[in-house]
């Protein structure tokens, strides 16, 4: 059996096409929605009209005061594409990662990756200072991830946890102890920045700055177009490692790239974001109902799919309790650890 050939394939209720339509579609929508609504209500006409006016100055004549256009587009724009970013980035960690450990419930969250890259962005923020400049937190929240990840192989091979379900095990332990580690760093560091890094820690999309979506940005096309590249070898890895070795894969070899690709994605997006949980546990299982199986579908859907979510996850965050914003980890939190259940259900 090719991986063309796959169960998972043979499952497609909706072309790819319209489902992609309908996902920037909502896209698009979500993102005037999210320009729109706050602590201070803009119409969305007032919105298009800015926008256009910085795309082609002197577009539209100006009916709005400097403050709203500042709000706007200082402020609202850069947050709701950071979104995006963030969670088309997670969901394509999450449908990868559950590729090739072949379990439905691997997220980067679970799998202690999340941890390490706010381990390493706690380290910049707190201790290191950023000695090269803005590159300091993404580059440590990186070397975080990875580290975590390597960490949750060595574990399981010490305990002999081969297996997807105790691989995920592996990864809640040392999350855990990660967590605790970064924890020790908020202690010992400067308690006048310890509240601000505290609700960091929770997730949060209020940082959000024009001149650093470049990286984010950067990281998520490049390493989202590698793995829609191998697609093909995501389908076999879903199907075993011996069907995936005789299609003259090196399994051991792919599994750990992807691994280090998402230590990548995950610890550049925590870097800006914070944690935000449980986006890649449920965006590719909501959208193989959409879609199939067939990972040439369902990575570009699951990456709309996640930006559209993390999006309107954001309106709540901000909208529940404003003029405050709650984090957006309670929010994901929430949906996710229901979903989670559901999925526990489903599974039984």
């Amino acid at each position: 059996m090719t991986p063309q050939q796959s169960p998972a394939k043979r499952s497609q209720p909706y072309g790819l096409w319209v489902v992609g339509a309908i996902g920037i579609s909502t896209l698009l929508v979500s993102f005037a929605i999210a320009v729109s609504v706050g602590a201070v209500a803009i119409p969305l006409e007032t919105v298009w009209g800015i926008l256009i006016n910085k795309i082609a100055p002197d577009t539209l004549p100006r009916d709005w005061s400097r403050g709203r256009e500042a709000i706007v587009w200082d402020i609202r724009f850069p947050r709701a594409i950071l979104a995006s970013l963030v969670g088309a980035g997670l969901a394509m960690v999450g449908a990868s990662l559950q590729a090739v450990t072949r379990n439905p419930l691997a997220d980067p969250h679970l799998l202690g990756i999340s941890a390490g890259g706010a381990f390493g962005a706690i380290l910049a923020l707190l201790h290191t200072g950023l000695f090269i400049g803005l590159l300091t937190v993404p580059l440590l929240a990186f070397a975080g991830s990875l580290g975590a990840t390597l960490i949750v192989l060595a574990v399981s091979q010490f305990a002999s946890a081969t297996s997807a379900d105790r691989l995920v095990l592996a990864g809640v332990a040392v999350s855990f102890i990660v967590m605790s580690a970064a924890n020790v760093l908020i202690f010992l560091g400067d308690p006048r920045a310890t509240h601000t890094v505290v609700f960091w820690m929770l997730g949060g999309l209020g940082l959000a700055q024009w001149d650093q979506l470049i990286y984010p940005a950067v990281i998520l096309f490049g390493c989202g177009a590698y793995l829609w590249l191998k697609s093909d070898t995501l389908n076999a890895m879903t199907i075993g490692d011996e069907t995936a070795t005789t299609l003259g894969i090196p399994v051991a070899r792919f599994r750990l790239t992807i691994f280090v690709i998402g230590a990548l994605i995950t610890g550049v997006m925590v870097a800006f974001s914070g944690i935000i949980g449980f986006v890649g546990l449920m965006v590719p299982h909501i959208v193989r109902l959409l879609v199939g199986g067939d990972y040439r579908r369902l990575l570009p859907i699951s990456a709309l799919c996640g930006a559209v979510f993390l999006v309107w996850a954001d309106i709540i965050a901000r909208t529940i309790m404003a003029p405050d914003d709650m984090p957006i980890g309670i929010v994901t939190g929430l949906i996710g650890g229901l979903f989670f259940v559901w999925l526990l259900r489903r599974r039984t």
